[in-house]
């Protein structure tokens, strides 16, 4: 990435109007716009569901407000098309890269096909266009079967999804491309807040690395800049073992926690990765912040991780993205134009007093 102090979004919005959410992205966000995930808009539209379409064996239930996949009975010749449709698009040798399988349709997802007819009728490119889905972990840890039973713990079923899920990246840069200069892609990934906890003791690290980078992997065929988002802390080593490109952290909640992985962070410097602060917060505390105050705090931040990673700091400062906290689908709309209006603000203001 060659834009130091960069704004974008982590992906979800208040809104019920697509158009009115790309208002707000157009405004303040407009070197990096993302599609919105529109939460308000229905069960199709939340963090899970939205990506499960042309799963197979991905049951929605509108009575219960919930999906889960199906594994009972003789599930072969499912999975045997889903994976003839993968090898079709994914080998790295023959495949045809059209992931269209898996595509996101209207239904899902309005803020892609708005974002993708606005972006169409302005013309031109974007330096980057932001796109994202949730990761493989969060998904399957999430989701159950038809038994309640966290689908992760099910191989073949977590297989089938983690690359689906890459098939849906993939749809989803080869959509966007025609639009920007270059693409992220964020795996979306706010259940490794709760990694090592009792609740997931049997969730293993070298898995969850392996999951990770298998779409990591997937955007990185397309050319595109792969980055994963966590809003709670976590062990950021596992996210740079996977090879992600830019790594999405709440600044604002665990600013200093993120220097606990300095060897990590080193490593990730030293390949060309980058930090994406999450320093302007998504809660009723935005009603107190300033342009000048998070300036100052995203500040004092730089020099505690320069400080105990023994990196130096014009480094850190050169590879900073700037977001939200996390997603702002579940604040009131006041609240989430006005975290857009204060990261806007201190993208223009890092870069004024930076140089960039």
């Amino acid at each position: 990435m060659n834009e130091r102090f960069l704004a974008t979004a982590i992906g979800s919005f208040p809104h019920s109007d697509a158009e009115k959410a790309l208002d707000v992205i157009f405004r303040y966000i407009p070197d990096a716009p993302v599609w919105p995930q529109l939460p308000r808009l229905g069960l199709l539209e939340q963090m899970e569901i939205q990506y499960s379409g042309a799963m197979p064996r991905a049951v929605v239930d509108r009575e219960k407000a919930r999906m889960y996949f199906d594994t009972s009975g003789d599930y072969s010749e499912d999975f045997g098309a889903f994976y003839e449709k993968y090898m079709e698009a994914m080998d790295p040798d023959s495949g045809s890269g059209d992931c269209s399988a898996m595509a996101i349709g209207p239904d899902y997802s309005r803020g892609i096909h708005a974002l993708e007819a606005r972006l169409g009728a302005e013309g031109g490119k974007r330096p980057y266009v932001k796109v994202q889905t949730t990761g493989p972990c969060s998904f399957a840890l999430t989701v159950t079967d038809e038994n309640k039973r966290a689908i992760y713990y099910n191989e073949e079923f977590r297989d089938v999804i983690v690359k689906a899920l890459a098939m849906k990246c993939r749809w989803q840069i080869a959509k966007f491309r025609p639009f920007a200069e270059a693409i992220i892609c964020f795996i979306d990934e706010p259940i490794l807040s709760a990694f090592g906890s009792s609740t997931y003791i049997s969730v293993r690290r070298e898995d969850v690395v392996a999951l990770i980078a298998e779409l990591v992997d997937a955007i990185h065929a397309d050319g595109a800049i792969a980055g994963v988002h966590c809003c709670g802390n976590t062990d950021w080593s596992i996210l740079v073992d996977a090879g992600a490109d830019l790594l999405n952290f709440d600044a604002f909640g665990y600013g200093e926690t993120v220097a606990l992985y300095g060897q990590a962070l080193r490593r990730h410097f030293d390949r060309g990765g980058n930090l994406a602060w999450g320093i302007v917060p998504t809660s009723v505390a935005i009603r107190e912040q300033t342009v000048d105050g998070l300036a100052a705090r995203y500040g004092e931040l730089v020099d505690h991780l320069a400080r105990e990673c023994g990196s130096d700091r014009s480094l850190i400062l050169d590879r900073t993205v700037v977001t939200p906290s996390c997603g702002t689908g579940s604040m009131e709309t006041a609240d989430a134009e006005r975290v857009f209006e204060m990261l806007g603000g201190l993208s223009i203001a890092l870069k004024s007093a930076h140089g960039a």
